[in-house]
C-alpha cells in the first residue's frame, strides 16, 4: 500500500453527476442496457443515491435517457450532444444546476452500476479535508505483475502527502533492477536486497470515479489539453499540467467491475440478476 492514509466519510454536502451518453462503439445504446429490469443509468443512480450526496443527477445527451430516468424517479437534464469528454458535459450541468465556487461534484460514470456508495464518500471527503486539491480520486493496490504490465490498468504515483505525482499506462513506478518481478511483495522482496525497504509500497490502480471543485470544474473545459494527456490518453494529466493538485484515497479493495462491453454486461447481470 501507499503511505497515503484513507480519506474521510463526506461530512459536507456534495452532488453526484452521472455523464450518459448513447454513442458507444463496442456496446449501442449502453445507458439503457437492461440489467435486471431496471436501466442501467438507473441502476448506477440509485447506487449513488446510497451514498451521503444531497442529489444525484444523470447528465444526458438524449432525450430517450431522459425517458427513461423520468420513468424511474431519477432526476435528468439535458446537455448538448458533442462534448469532447465526460468532463466537458459535466460542466454544462454545473452551469445548468448553479453549482459555483467550491460546491463539491463527484462524478459517478454512468456504465459502473456496482460503484460503491462508501467509495463515493469518500472520493468526495478527500476535497473537504485537502483544500489544496482541485480534484479527488481513488485508487488501490495492484496484487499481480500482469495488471503491472496492462496498458489497459492505469497507474498513479502518489507523493509523501497522498496527491497524485503522475498517472500512466506504463508500469509505475518502473523497479529498474527487479524487472519481470512482483517487487513488492514478500518473497520477491526477500529475494531482492534493497527492495525490502519499500515493505507496504505496493504499484496503485487508478479507479475511475472523480470529485471537483465546482469551480475548477466549471474552467476545466478551457484549459489547453497536455501534452501528456494525448500521448496517455488520460484527461486526468491536463489538470497536473496545469498545476492543480489531485488528491488520492486509497481503497482496501477494487470496485465491481464496470461495463465497457456485451461479456462486461453479462457479468454483471449475472451479479444482479
Amino acid at each position: 500500500m501507499s503511505a497515503a492514509t484513507a480519506a474521510p466519510a463526506a461530512t459536507s454536502p456534495f452532488t453526484v453527476l452521472i455523464p450518459a451518453r448513447m454513442a458507444s462503439s463496442r456496446l449501442p445504446d449502453k445507458p439503457l442496457a437492461d440489467i435486471a429490469g431496471l436501466p442501467m443509468v438507473v441502476r448506477v443512480a440509485r447506487r449513488a443515491a446510497q451514498s451521503a450526496a444531497t442529489r444525484v443527477v444523470v447528465a444526458a445527451d438524449d432525450a430517450r435517457i431522459l425517458q427513461a430516468c423520468a420513468a424511474h424517479g431519477v432526476q435528468a437534464i439535458m446537455t448538448r450532444p458533442n462534448h469532447a469528454s465526460g468532463s466537458d458535459r459535466l460542466a454544462e450541468a454545473c452551469v445548468q444546476l448553479g453549482l459555483v465556487g467550491d460546491d463539491i461534484v463527484v462524478n459517478v460514470q454512468g456504465d459502473e452500476p456496482l460503484m460503491d456508495p462508501a467509495l463515493i464518500n469518500a472520493v468526495a471527503g478527500l476535497l473537504h479535508a485537502r483544500p489544496e486539491a482541485s480534484m479527488g480520486t481513488a485508487a488501490h493496490a495492484i496484487a499481480s505483475l500482469a495488471d503491472v504490465a496492462n496498458p489497459n490498468v492505469v497507474k498513479v504515483v502518489l507523493d509523501a502527502h497522498g496527491l497524485a505525482h503522475y498517472f500512466s499506462r506504463a508500469p509505475i513506478p518502473f523497479a529498474r533492477d527487479h524487472v519481470g518481478t512482483a517487487w513488492w511483495q514478500g518473497a520477491a522482496q526477500a529475494a531482492a536486497p534493497g527492495v525490502a525497504a519499500l515493505a507496504g509500497f505496493a504499484p496503485l490502480r487508478h479507479i475511475g470515479i472523480y470529485s471537483y471543485r465546482a469551480g475548477f470544474l466549471r474552467q476545466f473545459p478551457q484549459l489547453a489539453p497536455a501534452p501528456t494527456e494525448a500521448v496517455e490518453a488520460l484527461e486526468q494529466l491536463r489538470a497536473l499540467w496545469h498545476g492543480h493538485r489531485i488528491a488520492v484515497h486509497i481503497a482496501d479493495k477494487a470496485p465491481g467491475p464496470g461495463v465497457d462491453t456485451p461479456e462486461d454486461l453479462e457479468r454483471v447481470r449475472a451479479l444482479l440478476g
